[in-house]
């Protein structure tokens, strides 16, 4: 699943589970999550993933690094970053080049064994010494060894996190990197437009469209119509149609399924917006809603938070969505029931928000 995948998001919101762990879950059911902990920041012999900005903050299969190679040159020299941290890339480099000498004579560390995290702003205000920090990640010269309790980044130098022979791989081309991360993105996408593949792993358009025709011209790509869409769609050449699809899962805002808001509104007909930035007052749906899959179409959401406390997967709203099957509610409650469980949540509460609320068990 982690090479299907590609990449899992990461996010800070913990109100359920952090967001890495939920398409595992969506896909497999209850499966230890000690073992994506193991894989991400265990020990080197045991790592399958590494941290790196691919479509956000991402989870990544070590193989994919090389891939990434040209993005991490690029930022070495300032390009594609943010403001904050292009300054480490030039007038400000010395700072950053002190504080990977730190690391390498004296081992890993976090921003808050130096200085304190926040700067003007809050959280969204890095302090000088996380913008260096973030530079030095972004530019490959430092990835992460391993994240805090409190989910804080610890950086040390990739020759004493990852595998030997991840590092050895031979840098490929920047367009040949570009033509492999296109196709890992229809593999894990199925049909997609060219925006839905562009944007799995943040492509420029300058990257993006002279690759994807290349892949097409060389037949890893084809490129098909689908009725009702104004675009042209691409499906990978190895891609095989189900003769049906069957099951359920709840699935995580940051889904790759279902992230690409107008992707999701094109094939499942359902307009999807995470309100957590929304004030209370103004959310339809809820704080952190997980939409409802059943045979392939998305068939009902529901806002959920893990009140570790009380020992209860709260159900704070539940909404049908139009033309949901009658036995949706059964096979939804089941579901709950199961993510209480892999959770450690000793049950399942349900409010009284939304219409689906009441046919819930």
């Amino acid at each position: 699943m982690i090479e299907g995948l590609a990449l899992y998001q990461i996010d800070s919101v913990n109100v359920l589970v952090r967001a890495h762990y939920l398409p595992l879950f969506s896909r497999l059911g209850a499966y230890p999550r000690t073992l994506l902990d193991q894989a991400a920041w265990g020990p080197k012999s045991k790592r399958r993933l590494f941290e790196y900005w691919a479509h956000e903050a991402s989870l990544l299969p070590l193989d994919v690094q090389p891939l990434l190679r040209w993005r991490m040159d690029r930022a070495a020299r300032g390009i594609g970053v943010w403001g904050n941290v292009k300054p480490f890339a030039g007038e400000r480099r010395a700072e950053a080049d002190a504080l990977l000498k730190r690391i390498a004579d004296h081992g890993p560390l976090a921003a808050s064994d130096i200085a304190e995290t926040r700067g003007a702003g809050g959280w969204w205000g890095w302090s000088e010494t996380k913008q260096a920090l973030e530079y030095l990640f972004w530019s490959g010269q430092i990835t992460t060894a391993t994240r805090r309790t409190s989910f804080e980044r610890v950086y040390d130098l990739p020759e004493r996190v990852l595998p030997r022979d991840i590092l050895d791989t031979p840098t490929p081309s920047e367009a040949d990197a570009q033509r492999a991360l296109i196709a890992r993105s229809a593999r894990a996408l199925g049909i997609a437009t060219a925006g839905d593949l562009r944007d799995y792993f943040r492509l420029k358009p300058d990257d993006f469209y002279p690759r994807i025709a290349e892949l097409v011209e060389d037949g890893t790509l084809r490129q098909i119509a689908v009725r009702g869409w104004s675009q042209p769609a691409y499906l990978h050449a190895d891609a095989r149609v189900p003769r049906r699809i069957t099951g359920q899962a709840l699935l995580a805002p940051f889904d790759p399924l279902i992230w690409e808001r107008a992707r999701t509104e094109r094939i499942f007909g359902t307009r999807y917006r995470i309100e957590i930035y929304v004030p209370a007052e103004k959310r339809v749906h809820g704080y952190y809603v997980l939409p409802f899959m059943m045979d392939g179409q998305i068939v009902a959401r529901v806002d959920l938070k893990a009140d570790r406390q009380a020992g209860t997967l709260l159900v704070q709203s539940a909404h049908r969505e139009e033309g949901a099957p009658d036995d949706m509610p059964e096979r939804l409650t089941a579901e709950l029931a199961l993510m209480a469980q892999w959770l450690g949540l000793e049950d399942v509460t349900i409010a009284s928000g939304g219409s689906l609320a009441g046919s819930l068990n």
